[in-house]
């Protein structure tokens, strides 16, 4: 399920786009994400292009907020120049939170779609 088009979100949704944008300005990379687990906390990471590993912003959030011992997401958010955001980091959202919400943002932080985590 996703929606297109400019969305207004509620305050702590726009917490997780603006901090991805963040992350995604801060390092220079292709992708910024963040996600926001059960508790309320917050994990945000960039994209990884290293010889040995390579890892979107989302996966790396997710990555990020399980190795901080996080069980379940509520949301995730991309702030990407794609069109569309890729199934490897659907899939790594679906893991902790089939059904949640994905945001995908562009450069200036307006999210243009929306995308229901669904399991593999």
């Amino acid at each position: 399920m996703s929606g297109t088009g400019e969305q207004v979100l509620d305050p702590e949704d726009a917490k997780i786009v603006t901090l991805a944008r963040s992350s995604r300005g801060r390092t220079g990379a292709a992708e910024g994400a963040a996600v926001r687990d059960t508790d309320g906390r917050t994990y945000t990471a960039a994209s990884v292009a290293l010889p040995s590993l390579a890892l979107t912003a989302l996966q790396a959030a997710v990555a990020a907020a399980v190795s901080s011992g996080a069980t379940a997401l509520e949301a995730a958010a991309v702030v990407t120049a794609a069109d569309a955001l890729d199934a490897a980091s659907l899939a790594a959202v679906a893991d902790l939170a089939p059904g949640a919400p994905v945001f995908r943002a562009d450069a200036r932080g307006a999210v243009v779609e929306t995308v229901v985590a669904e399991p593999a």
